[in-house]
């Protein structure tokens, strides 16, 4: 029987997705140092690709490593306003014979958190996952603990599948429950309505 999903290619290359307020451009080993200026530990916690040691040598190493990751396309956010580099984003686990990603390795910094950063930032990459890449599904996971950053999914709209047990290990050697989320192709018009409604002024 002929299989109806389209063959496996090649993640197209990373584009700038350019909001109202905020644009994510691909990311690059120069963003190292103003990412670093406002970045800081505590941010990293719960992240299994963090920093080893919390120096800016470290840390450019961690943002070579996205970079040069060929199963990941990773984004640094940028404020349209004041041209301010404010966190990172990416797809990852690019499964494209089933048209499913994954959005992760997310942070923001402290002053911008609960602003427009977080839902703009979902917006464009939520698009241009079902709008542009042509996925049916969209999944984001994070560490059972964070409770913070479940909470942030539950408000974007996203399904709570589950939790995998003892699913991945951390770089302190923690072994860590991941909960589960997921968008969907059919569920992506009402989780885009929600986020614009979000973003008026």
């Amino acid at each position: 029987m002929p299989n109806p999903r389209p063959p496996s290619v090649a993640p197209p290359p990373p584009t700038v997705l350019r909001g109202d307020r905020l644009e994510l451009v691909p990311l690059r080993p120069e963003h190292a140092a103003p990412l670093f200026a406002v970045a800081e530990p505590g941010l990293f916690v719960h992240s299994t690709a963090r920093p080893v040691t919390w120096t800016d040598t470290a840390f450019a190493a961690a943002i070579a490593a996205a970079c040069h990751d060929p199963g990941r396309q990773a984004f640094a956010m940028r404020t349209l306003a004041d041209d301010t580099l404010v966190g990172s984003s990416s797809f990852l686990d690019f499964r494209l014979d089933h048209r499913g990603v994954e959005i992760g390795a997310t942070w923001i910094a402290r002053p911008w958190q609960g602003t427009f950063v977080n839902p703009e930032s979902k917006l464009l990459l939520l698009r241009h996952a079902f709008a542009d890449l042509g996925m049916v599904r969209v999944q984001l996971k994070t560490d059972a603990r964070n409770v913070q950053s479940q909470r942030a999914m539950e408000k974007l709209g996203c399904v709570r599948e589950g939790v995998l047990r003892q699913h991945m290990i951390l770089p302190d050697g923690f072994v860590r429950d991941t909960v589960m989320y997921s968008i969907t192709a059919g569920e992506w018009p009402a989780v885009e309505a929600g986020l614009q409604r979000r973003l008026r002024p």
